[in-house]
């Protein structure tokens, strides 16, 4: 009887390279002109962020996200909207245009009173643009605390953004604050944590104003990503993804399992996008065979 419960190790781990193998998503060769790629299932609305792959000319992006299926391309401010229309897609999430710098700066947010002025000035001029454009996702950043705790900036992005969200509610423009970890590479960033970041949304009390859920920079600050979607599904409104460490693919490298999480997402019956936001480790066009492949494995 001992034998039998004895279980050979040699053979438990011949089992689990096999089941790896089954969960083991191959490498879509993007660039090869004979290999057609199989439609998307349509549960998850696929987007990619244009900044991740800034070395190739957004006209090129845009054909190639055509090809394999995406919706539309992530972080586009009004020079690029025509570009996104000539080829049927979406800007998912828009930037304010150039001229308004200030709504692209991570660091100087509504947090810090001292930035207000400005960004409601911006915002104000950004949000028509957005919904005259036929765009609805607009993002916007917590900023830097800069010495201020996290109690007294909340309560000054409340008093900001209420400035401006009867005018996102008037355009149906939906306003997103993106998640961003403060350990790694935005240091100082306030709105740094779901339970931060929901408080915000319920201080704010407005369908026009979500949380952007950042995959990686929130397996980063707090883990438990799965419960955590599940439990705050109504403040999430856009999701990013990208390998954990590093920022890049979202392959066996790294530690986590998208197609679990894109499951859940799911399940949840969540209707926006999520954008691709990995950097690729080779940045030429060439590379854009990773971000088919990262498209297949959230396709669930």
């Amino acid at each position: 009887m001992k034998s039998e419960r004895n279980i050979n190790r040699r053979n438990v781990i011949k089992t689990m390279a096999l089941g790896s193998g089954a969960l083991a998503i191959p490498k879509v060769d993007f660039t090869s002109k004979s290999n057609e790629l199989e439609p998307l299932k349509g549960n998850i609305n696929h987007s990619v962020c244009q900044w991740c792959f800034s070395n190739i000319p957004l006209e090129t992006l845009a054909q190639e996200a055509k090809k394999i299926g995406l919706i539309g391309i992530d972080l586009i401010g009004a020079e690029g909207w025509d570009t996104l229309k000539k080829y049927g897609l979406t800007s998912t999430m828009c930037y304010g245009d150039l001229e308004g710098k200030s709504t692209r700066d991570l660091s100087k947010g509504w947090c810090d009173t001292q930035y207000h002025e400005e960004l409601i000035k911006q915002y104000k001029r950004h949000i028509p643009m957005v919904a005259e454009a036929g765009w609805t996702n607009l993002i916007c950043f917590s900023g830097n605390s800069r010495g201020i705790d996290p109690q007294t900036g909340l309560k000054n992005c409340v008093k900001g953004l209420k400035e401006i969200i009867p005018l996102a509610e008037e355009h149906g423009v939906v306003l997103h604050m993106e998640l961003l970890n403060s350990k790694v590479d935005h240091n100082d960033y306030m709105c740094d944590n779901s339970e931060w970041g929901v408080a915000l949304c319920k201080a704010l009390g407005s369908n026009n104003f979500k949380l952007l859920y950042d995959i990686y920079h929130m397996q980063i600050m707090e883990g438990d990503v799965i419960r955590t979607i599940r439990e705050n599904k109504e403040y999430y409104g856009h999701f990013h993804t990208a390998g954990v460490p590093g920022r890049n693919e979202i392959d066996e490298t790294q530690e986590l399992f998208y197609p679990a999480i894109m499951e859940a997402i799911v399940e949840l019956g969540f209707e926006g996008y999520v954008a691709q936001e990995f950097i690729p480790r080779d940045k030429t066009k060439e590379g854009l065979s990773s971000l088919a492949d990262a498209i297949r494995r959230c396709d669930i």
